[in-house]
């Protein structure tokens, strides 16, 4: 039998998956479990690490697999899925790579990042050729994902520079930066650098109804979920700690986790 060229892409995929999951489960595992992972952390970073790995164990390894089992039998929903679920890892194992002390750890940690950063490539590499937007319905809600985007770039340039232009004019550390006992804060540089400026140009591009609007947006939609959904958990876990924490922060982040599902849900409805 012919293999398909659609079915060669689905099976690259698998085997970029299952050993992406698998790494996955086995840090997270060691990092709920085995008190070694996080000895050299501060107190309130080790919790805030240990409540993401209870998220990545629990929703993020499990979506993964799931949804690769779909994207194999070739359901474009399920690619949608596990794309944002590859972009979640990659932008979390940045922060376990560079945020992180050594540890017996990071070796696994590099290859967690290589594999969802390659795979995420692959994807975009892949179906940037293809017709997305043929994909979808014209009445995808692309006016009210683009305004959602919009809304999280703004909110969190002002929080994040709200907390690094003050202790800049003070010639200080944010009281954030200094909390954990980190240099700086990655998140900040990632969400600054990368992820909000990309948020803004997904957004223009579904307005002017690009394919690569389409192909990405549901990605970032799924990270939006899945992030907001392990900051939920890490404030949950400080609180269970007794340390320092902002509750109704972490209720709009629940809220957010809400939102973001609603709307990835109803832009994943239109797929033809």
């Amino acid at each position: 039998m012919i293999e398909t060229k659609e079915k060669r892409i689905t099976k690259i995929i698998l085997m970029l998956s299952l050993p992406l999951a698998a790494l996955t489960a086995f840090a997270s595992f060691a990092g709920v479990f085995l008190q070694s992972t996080y000895a050299r952390e501060t107190v309130n970073w080790a919790v805030q690490g240990i409540g993401q790995d209870i998220v990545n164990l629990f929703i993020v390894v499990p979506t993964l697999l799931i949804a690769t089992f779909y994207v194999y039998r070739q359901n474009k929903t399920a690619l949608m899925v596990w794309s944002g679920a590859v972009f979640y890892l990659a932008y979390s194992y940045v922060i376990y790579g560079f945020g992180l002390h050594f540890n017996n750890l990071f070796i696994v940690y590099c290859a967690i990042l290589g594999l969802s950063v390659y795979s995420f490539l692959y994807f975009i590499i892949t179906y940037s050729k293809q017709n997305i937007s043929g994909w979808f319905e014209n009445t995808t809600p692309n006016r009210t994902t683009a305004i959602f985007f919009f809304i999280i770039a703004g909110l969190f340039s002002i929080l994040w520079l709200s907390e690094i232009i003050p202790a800049m004019l003070s010639n200080s550390v944010p009281v954030g930066v200094a909390d954990v006992g980190l240099l700086v804060n990655p998140v900040h540089v990632l969400d600054l650098a990368i992820c909000l400026p990309a948020l803004v140009i997904i957004g223009l591009l579904l307005l002017k109804r690009k394919a690569m609007g389409y192909l990405l947006a549901p990605a970032m939609l799924m990270f939006s979920m899945l992030m907001s959904t392990a900051i939920f958990a890490m404030v949950f876990a400080m609180k269970l700690k007794n340390l320092p924490t902002n509750i109704p922060l972490s209720i709009v982040f629940g809220v957010l986790a809400a939102i973001s599902l609603f709307i990835l849900a109803k832009f994943l409805r239109k797929l033809k």
